[in-house]
């Protein structure tokens, strides 16, 4: 699925520094991992240092979607640290043998309601949430909907990969009312419902929980906080 273009000199950390002006502790990680695979696109790691960056050194509840080689949560705990509390879970039988190297691994699907609030119930909570999954979108829409609810307040939700929306074989197309990015544009409007007339909300089982969207290139993140009913002032001392 991903057609993944390296720099023509292999230097991975000068193609991430020099085309999108990003250094630090993440990118030295990612292009010196060891051992087992890690696989990105380039343009995630400033993301992923943005919006990620305030839970290092923390004992956040880390859960990623989607474990593959195992690349990636060893270059989560290397980044976020000792403390968190990771865990990495993927329908893929093979993957349970990256259980412990990391953080915990646990093998069931992320279309599966129940096993995904059992991960979460294990982990003690859930502050984090980085869908690297199927990148279909029945499940990308059923994982949003089963954990962003259990996501702890002032939490962050991230769904990645998500060119594969606008790809037929993945349950997307340009103008399929399946593309998830319909599912963003409806969470928008439900975001301004206070605004318009169309007061039954679209996403009724986000609505009231969340606080921000950020939309880049393959990648939507959720701010989770709840929501106030806006009012203004006029201040004058």
């Amino acid at each position: 699925m991903k057609k993944f273009r390296f720099p023509e000199d292999g230097d991975v950390a000068a193609d991430i520094r020099e085309r999108y002006g990003f250094d630090g502790d993440l990118l030295d990680i990612y292009a010196g991992n060891e051992g087992v695979k890690v696989h990105k696109w380039h343009h995630y790691l400033p993301l992923y240092d943005r919006y990620f960056s305030q839970y290092r050194g923390t004992p956040v509840k880390f859960l990623e979607i989607g474990v593959n080689n195992g690349g990636s949560l060893q270059m989560w705990r290397r980044y976020l640290g000792e403390d968190a509390v990771l865990c990495g879970i993927d329908i893929n039988p093979d993957c349970a043998q990256y259980d412990g190297q990391s953080g915990m691994v646990r093998i069931g699907s992320q279309d599966d309601p129940e096993f995904l609030a059992e991960v979460v119930k294990e982990m003690g909570g859930v502050d984090v949430v980085l869908d690297d999954g199927s990148h279909r979108m029945p499940h990308i829409e059923t994982s949003l909907r089963v954990l962003f609810p259990l996501l702890t307040d002032g939490g962050t939700y991230m769904i990645e990969d998500l060119h594969t929306s606008y790809y037929p074989r993945f349950g997307g197309g340009y103008d399929a009312p399946t593309n998830f990015f319909n599912t963003v544009r409806h969470m928008v409007d439900d975001m301004h419902n206070w605004y318009h007339s169309k007061k039954k909300l679209a996403v009724p089982e986000l609505a009231k929980e969340f606080s921000g969207l950020h939309i880049h290139d393959s990648i939507v993140v959720i701010d989770k906080a709840a929501v106030q009913r806006p009012t203004h002032s006029r201040v004058q001392n």
